[in-house]
């Protein structure tokens, strides 16, 4: 019934091609290995290969259930489920087995084992090829899954629960045919890709091909050579693909004009004919994209559409076989998983979406008290929360055991917020929201290679101050993440890649405890450099410490963490070269193999800014003044602007430090210097902001210094250092970015080492009132607010280190302030 002769090729695994009668024969021969009679369980523990779809139907042909099990489990995990449901024959291959006889140790049942590369292949079969019509209330397959709250149960699906799914997409929505081609790419023992990429097109005829690995080489070759045109993915594996190819649209400003005009038309024809060569990417051939296991982004979804694909979601769970809703070709609502299943009846029901038909498993095995939490008199309870729209579409809004309850009593769905938080930056690569110590918080998983293309090295600082901090100032108060860690590892999920959320918690406790527990080496390099470290930070430094992601070193740091290994040790270290160990530990192991001497100096900072650079300063020209003397009418007209103290500005060369609150504060100290005084004085601007041909001209004769202050801090003090040489002045803010609330924020010590190296006078500043006006994350100004400058008394560097010149500016500015 499930398998019959048809004329196409049944499986195509790399350059080999099944037909259907060779399929049956293979099913048949496996199913003579094994006695029918006394078998009642076969277990799959392999990984996808064609052997695992002949062992599949050799056990229905047999009249026994099916058990896959995940290939990747450990051998605990798969002691669990053969002890749970004791099947008398498993399947393995040599890649796993392995793996399965060290679980075996601890099943306390006999088993018969085969090994597929052990098995001979039978050249044909002459006895019965049919596959006899089952009873469709029997137990076809038990699937075990752990979902995200890690408590593995095995799900009981009958042939009818299975063959509710298969009609409605190849009888009742004709999604499936013979003439469909579907990848198969997803692990073969989740219920999803078990019927979306093998069951369901054997049944109607069509072809599977088998993708070797999961690797995009693989991927492209599988697609390409078999022009497939189904694919059964999960929201991560469509994202990765997604990003991929909008990485090279952006790249190209004629394809991003393309795409925007996509965008615009709404037409899946012109779609595919302006994007025609990134459908030749995917074969050519591609109807559908089906996408399951997870909601998928909108965004992602519409930019799918937007290409000319039509991506088909569906909602459900392994409990009903798997599918609830699905999406039918041509009526695609990007942001809904579909409408019902022709068999099935949705209800909402204090906000949880709840299921009945003939697709719904008969239980769980071996768990009737489970089964009847969520399976109430023919109704699943999915445990999903959501609605149903008026045209019948479902919108699901969270998980129902994933709500956090805060102790105020408020719920959050750390879904949405993640979401919320993801769209702030592409170099977040994942997050998960959960509740511990009962604060709201976040354990983020960065794109390392997007930092980079970036130029991103304050990683610590970024996420705080572009995305958490951001993301808190959108949202209600309870909604706000109080406490949030990076991590340089893949966050816990399931295969088919939904967040465990439970194990987040104790994954930030498990990396403490390792902390607080983990043996310090003792070798002589580690324990200078830790103490070092130690220092500077003020933080415990522990051997896996990742000098980013856990120390946050930000770019003074970094400057003098290399100039400390360049005079103790006599070790070089470019910042890429640098920040390539991945842990202190291994840091120190080369510093240990590749020093030169070992003598502990402080860092000469007179020294490294000897090392002038030639900044070949052009004539300044006359906007100069013109830009500030205009900017103080347009400022004092918009703003109640007043300033004070422009006589505390000592002769010669000098540095002014003012607290930063917003982006105008450089023109706000400004507009307050005489004419003279401003063609002598210079603003420093970052690189990445300054890039086009035209800008830097206009910056380089308006007294702006260009410098990389994230990738070459060091020559960009060394610019400063030279500026103050010839008898300029700088406007430095030594807190470094704006504030995120009013408050003054951390002083960086880099005008303090100019200073105190250089003999230059500071003068303090104070700018009271440009927060209110120009908060961080507003883009246009508040009338009318009224803004003091004021110009403090100057503080001389005789007699001061930098951490007592950078305390006296900080407090002078405070006071200013109060």
């Amino acid at each position: 019934m499930f398998l019959k002769p048809h004329n196409n090729t049944a499986i195509s695994y790399k350059k080999e091609k099944i037909s259907y009668k060779q399929l049956i024969d293979q099913a048949i021969g496996f199913s003579l290995l094994y006695e029918s009679e006394t078998t009642k369980r076969v277990a799959i523990f392999s990984e996808n290969r064609p052997e695992w779809i002949y062992t599949f139907y050799s056990a229905w042909k047999n009249g026994a259930t099916v058990v896959p099990i995940d290939f990747m489990s450990t051998p605990d995990e798969i002691a669990y489920i053969l002890n749970d449901c004791q099947p008398e024959v498993i399947f393995c291959s040599k890649e796993t087995k392995a793996t399965l006889k060290k679980a075996l140790e601890q099943v306390t049942h006999n088993t018969k084992l085969f090994v597929f590369e052990e098995i001979k292949p039978v050249d044909s079969i002459t006895n019965d090829k049919t596959f006899s019509t089952p009873d469709l209330n029997e137990t076809a397959v038990i699937i075990y899954t752990s979902g995200t709250t890690g408590s593995p149960k095995g799900v009981m699906l009958s042939y009818e629960n299975l063959l509710a799914n298969i009609d409605a997409v190849s009888q009742e929505v004709k999604v499936y045919a013979a003439a469909e081609r579907v990848m198969i790419l997803l692990p073969l023992h989740h219920i999803f890709p078990l019927l979306g990429s093998m069951a369901a097109p054997l049944y109607v005829g069509g072809t599977v091909a088998i993708s070797p690995s999961i690797t995009s080489e693989d991927i492209m070759a599988t697609l390409q050579d078999n022009k497939i045109s189904i694919i059964i993915g999960v929201p991560r594996f469509y994202n990765l693909i997604y990003k991929g190819v909008m990485d090279k649209i952006n790249a190209n400003p004629i394809a991003k004009a393309l795409y925007k005009v996509a965008d615009l038309a709404h037409s899946k024809a012109l779609s595919k004919a302006l994007f025609k060569t990134v459908h030749q990417k995917f074969g050519g051939s591609l109807k559908y994209l089906v996408c399951g296991g997870a909601a998928i982004d909108k965004k992602v979804a519409r930019g799918y559409q937007i290409l000319g694909f039509e991506m088909l979601e569906g909602f459900g769970m392994t409990e009903a076989a798997p599918m609830i809703t699905f999406t039918r070709p041509g009526k695609v609502m990007v942001g809904s998983a579909g409408q019902a299943m022709p068999c099935t009846k949705i209800e909402i029901r204090n906000g949880e979406i709840v299921a009945s038909g003939k697709h719904i498993k008969q239980g769980y095995y071996n768990r009737p008290e489970e089964t009847a939490e969520v399976l109430k008199e023919g109704w699943l309870y999915t445990g999903d929360l959501g609605y149903l729209d008026k045209k019948g579409f479902i919108h699901i809004t969270g998980r129902k055991k994933e709500i956090v309850v805060l102790p105020n009593g408020k719920n959050v769905n750390p879904a949405e917020v993640e979401i919320h938080i993801e769209r702030l930056g592409d170099f977040i690569k994942e997050i998960g929201v959960f509740m511990k110590d009962d604060i709201l918080q976040a354990v983020i998983y960065p794109d390392e290679k997007k930092l980079e293309e970036k130029e991103i090295t304050n990683i610590g600082q970024v996420f705080r101050d572009e995305v958490i901090d951001k993301y808190n100032k959108s949202v209600s108060p309870y909604k706000r993440i109080m406490k949030f860690s990076i991590t340089k590892e893949e966050l816990p999920k399931t295969r088919l890649g939904k967040i465990r959320r439970f194990m987040l918690a104790s994954l930030i406790e498990e990396k403490t405890k390792k902390k607080s527990t983990s043996q310090q080496p003792d070798f002589e390099e580690y324990v200078i450099i830790k103490d070092f470290l130690e220092k500077h930070t003020e933080k415990n430094i522990d051997p896996e410490d990742h000098l980013e992601f856990d120390i946050a070193l930000d770019s003074l740091d970094k400057v003098s963490f290399m100039e400390f290994l360049n005079s103790t040790f006599g070790v070089q270290l470019e910042e890429k070269k640098l920040m390539a160990y991945e842990t202190i530990l291994k840091l120190s192991e080369y510093i240990k193999t590749s020093k030169v001497k070992q003598k502990v100096e402080a860092i000469n900072w007179s020294g490294i800014l000897k090392q002038t650079k030639d900044l070949h300063l052009p004539k300044t020209w006359f906007t100069n003044n013109l830009i500030k003397n205009t900017s103080k009418i347009i400022f004092k007209s918009y703003f109640r602007l007043k300033g004070e103290g422009t006589n505390n500005i000592p002769e010669g060369p000098v540095i002014l430090a003012p607290n930063h609150q917003s982006y105008f504060d450089g023109l706000f100290v400004a507009v307050f210097l005489k004419n003279k005084l401003m063609k002598k004085t210079y603003f420093y601007a970052k690189e990445k902001h300054i890039r086009k041909r035209w800008v830097k001209f206009i910056a380089d004769r308006n007294n702006v210094i260009i410098m990389d202050i994230n990738r070459d801090l060091k020559a960009s003090i060394q610019k400063m250092a030279s500026l103050l040489k010839e008898k300029r002045n700088i406007i430095i803010f030594p807190e470094g970015t704006r504030s995120q609330d009013g408050n003054l924020g951390k002083f960086k010590k880099t005008f303090a080492i100019l200073s105190r190296e250089l003999n230059v006078p500071v003068v303090p500043i104070s700018i009271k009132g440009a927060f209110d006006a120009l908060p961080k994350g507003k883009k246009l100004p508040r009338p009318f607010k009224k803004i003091k400058v004021k110009f403090l008394e100057p503080v001389y560097p005789e007699n001061h280190s930098y951490d007592s010149l950078t305390e006296l500016v900080y407090n002078k500015i405070a006071k200013g302030l109060a």
